[in-house]
């Protein structure tokens, strides 16, 4: 696997994110919307506004940011967010008033940026959490796990909820409330707009929280986590609902939480980073076949890159871009929550992991971009679109050159 870095944050000027980790970020035809999160300012930890998203153009290597009006949620730490129908979804986290289970939803492709709080939906969601995850499939969202507050009366299985034993909340000699783990599965349908939690089969996960998860076709992994007994991985079928666990037939990755599990192709999926059970932020990068259940490191040029709470997405010609994260690990544990330390040194740059040879239409678009002096004046020979795209990788090399580097996206 080859490894790139693009521009950072900092070294494409003012109109660019900031350095983040515990962020939103995904990639929807040819752009990464990149929202939320946290940095540091004056050694304390602030969480950006919920009102901005930030729009990467891949092609031509252009930040910009929008604003976002609406019902704007509060800013929120470990939530859950994903994009389905060009529509992203946030739901849970944890907020200045404590954790929730609201969901909400902004329009992406009308250019208006509206937040919507989801407030019609038929069911019951899921109790308050953070630390969890998400599957996407057929207009339906499907979360897993995470980390939350529930009453005694809400536990009704204790093998799908491990109690935090130094979180309980006591009325004189009554536990009124307490802390823990789940490996519960909820189902947000939104052709029905309905919350369900179905009926599932097989051996589940153990609870856990701040693992890493993936869909591919109509399986959904999840592997890792605070919590989990080992680097296992996990399979949900998400027509059936039946769990299944792959022992994986080689040497396996060490156990961490805060990484990312990203998915390549039909077959193979991409781990990268996180902090392992010492506290120690890694960055090795691995491959996981989920056919022939072999785990397969990567060597990449990033070794000293280490990230954590970081977000990863699949780019295009099946490269994994990661951005943002944080570099080292501090944090001290409360009885309700993870508190950052403000030493913790956040990240604004992209990391580009190229999975696969590039096409040969990418590869003439490289070549353009970076001979551009040469061959500029033959686009005009070209049709529109093909000028128009091929002015943007110009526009991408020459800001390359500028900062004296030399990647590609």
């Amino acid at each position: 696997m080859n490894s790139t870095t693009l521009l950072s944050a900092g070294e494409l000027g003012m109109s660019s994110p900031r350095e983040r980790s515990d962020h939103t970020a995904f990639v929807d035809e040819g752009l990464l919307y990149v929202w939320g999160g946290h940095h540091s300012v004056a050694g304390e930890q602030v969480f950006l506004p919920s009102d901005e998203i930030w729009v990467y153009e891949m092609s031509s290597g252009v930040w910009s940011s929008y604003a976002m009006g609406g019902e704007v949620p509060p800013t929120l730490s470990q939530t859950c967010g994903c994009c389905l129908n060009g529509v992203m979804y946030i739901f849970g986290g944890g907020s200045e008033n404590g954790h929730t289970n609201q969901l909400y939803c902004v329009n992406l492709l009308d250019g208006m940026f509206t937040w919507k709080k989801v407030t019609d939906s038929e069911g019951s969601p899921p109790s308050p959490r953070d630390k969890h995850s998400c599957w996407v499939y057929a207009d339906r969202i499907i979360y897993f796990g995470g980390y939350g507050c529930k009453q005694i009366r809400e536990v009704s299985n204790t093998r799908s909820f491990i109690t935090d034993e130094m979180s309980w909340v006591t009325i004189g000699a009554t536990v009124f409330r307490f802390w823990g783990w789940n490996n519960e599965v909820h189902v947000f349908d939104l052709r029905t707009n309905t919350w369900s939690e179905p009926q599932t089969h097989g051996v589940p996960p153990k609870p856990r929280a701040s693992h890493s998860s993936a869909t591919l076709g109509r399986m959904g992994y999840v592997c890792g986590g605070v919590e989990a007994s080992s680097m296992d991985i996990h399979c949900l079928d998400l027509e059936t609902w039946t769990w299944t666990e792959i022992v994986p037939v080689s040497a396996v990755p060490v156990e961490r939480s805060w990484h990312t599990l990203t998915p390549l192709s039909d077959s193979t999926l991409f781990l990268f980073g996180g902090v392992n059970m010492a506290g120690k932020p890694l960055s090795d990068g691995w491959i996981f076949d989920v056919q022939t259940k072999e785990w397969r490191e990567m060597q990449h040029p990033h070794k000293d890159n280490p990230r954590l709470w970081h977000s990863a997405c699949l780019g295009q010609d099946s490269d994994v871009i990661v951005f943002g994260g944080s570099r080292d690990y501090a944090l001290v544990m409360d009885t309700i929550s993870f508190l950052q330390s403000p030493s913790q040194k956040h990240c604004s740059d992209l990391l580009v992991f190229q999975a696969q040879p590039l096409s040969l239409h990418r590869l003439c678009e490289d070549c353009i971009g970076r001979n551009a002096r040469t061959l500029e004046k033959q686009l005009s020979c070209l049709p529109k679109k093909i000028q128009e795209n091929l002015r943007k990788r110009i526009s991408f090399f020459k800001m390359a050159k500028s900062q004296g580097t030399c990647s590609s996206t």
